[in-house]
């Protein structure tokens, strides 16, 4: 028997954004070491979606991390604005990020790109870089 959910959505219910606390890396340091909220937890977030390599863990699901290593060994005109497009792919799976914008890409040492650019967070902006070897 099937149950009756005719009116199970219509009740009332509210939506709400859940606290960004976390517990805080210390990149420095290499530990982890008390909590974090907000933007620092922000700029944290940021740092492990594009540091993580897409598809490469069970752990996480496949909307999260960002995809470069088919990007070795392409040439520049492909890289820069592929890169563009897949940080904000990548970022844009978390619901606190409104937007990426101003890219700017440094690619003065051979085989690498630096890519710097701004992230718009419910929390404020916050400038952050991504750098990929093209080849050793």
């Amino acid at each position: 028997m099937i149950p009756d959910t005719a009116g199970f959505l219509a009740e009332d219910f509210e939506i709400t954004q859940q606290p960004s606390r976390t517990y805080h890396l210390d990149r420095e340091a290499g530990v982890v070491r008390g909590f974090t909220d907000g933007l620092e937890a922000m700029r944290q977030t940021i740092f492990r979606i594009l540091n993580t390599e897409r598809y490469q863990y069970l752990i996480y699901s496949w909307n999260y991390g960002i995809e470069t290593y088919d990007l070795y060994g392409q040439p520049l005109t492909y890289v820069c604005p592929e890169l563009e497009r897949r940080i904000a792919e990548a970022l844009s799976m978390d619901t606190r990020i409104v937007g990426v914008m101003d890219f700017e890409h440094d690619t003065s040492e051979k085989g690498v790109v630096h890519t710097m650019f701004t992230v718009r967070t419910i929390y404020g902006n916050l400038k952050e870089q991504k750098e990929v070897k093209l080849y050793v």
